[in-house]
């Protein structure tokens, strides 16, 4: 049965490899990007939101000393031999700079790691030739979670917050119950704990029968 721990009020995400959690839905991509003999150098890590991409992203940076990009350190990069993670293009995407650093990659024999929700397939960029170098990158996908995977983020989560749960099936309730996705899962969290704050109550099945 699942008990009671205490925690420090400390909720910054951990980054290392222990607080991955590994299940047939992310296995293939964890095994593939964390592969120290891997020799692909182009890879476009496709997952859902809150799958764990940067997660994984990080790992990767790490094993092949590789710079984070962020817009800000663009024309450093530029000027530098560096591997690079450029988690989430998506977000404030800007197709030029995107451009500039593949081919900056291409033409130094660099690596790169890319994530994004999408499959490559569905952008449609203004850049012609960067839908061509995306669609080459090597496609490795984090599917959406099994049930072992959602019950272990399930319990990290509630975990992190401080949550306290004293009666196990609560987390077998919660998700047979949720739209089976990671983002789900986290925004049903959230709601626990704003919930079980304000209530000051432990979490029980009544209680979140109240938020479905």
């Amino acid at each position: 049965m699942i008990e009671q721990r205490i925690l420090n009020f400390n909720t910054n995400k951990n980054y290392e490899s222990d607080y991955f959690f590994v299940s047939n839905s992310n296995k293939n991509a964890y095994s593939f990007l964390l592969d120290k003999k891997n020799v692909e150098r182009y890879i476009y890590l496709k997952g859902p939101s809150k799958s764990g991409k940067t997660h994984l992203g990080l790992l990767w940076q790490e094993i092949n000393n590789a710079i984070l990009f962020k817009n800000d350190n663009y024309d450093i990069i530029l000027n530098q031999n560096n591997n690079i993670f450029y988690d989430d293009f998506s977000l404030n995407l800007n197709e030029e700079k995107l451009f500039h650093i593949i081919n900056h990659c291409y033409n130094n024999n660099l690596k790169m790691l890319i994530t994004s929700n999408l499959f490559p397939s569905k952008w449609c960029f203004k850049i012609k030739d960067l839908s061509s170098r995306i669609k080459s990158f090597h496609l490795i996908e984090i599917k959406n979670p099994d049930d072992e995977l959602l019950n272990n983020i399930l319990m990290k989560l509630l975990y992190d917050r401080q949550i306290i749960v004293k009666n196990k099936e609560i987390f077998f309730y919660i998700t047979n119950r949720i739209n089976r996705t990671y983002l789900d899962l986290y925004n049903f969290v959230e709601k626990i704990d704003k919930l079980s704050l304000s209530k000051k109550r432990e979490l029980t099945i009544p209680l979140i029968k109240e938020l479905l």
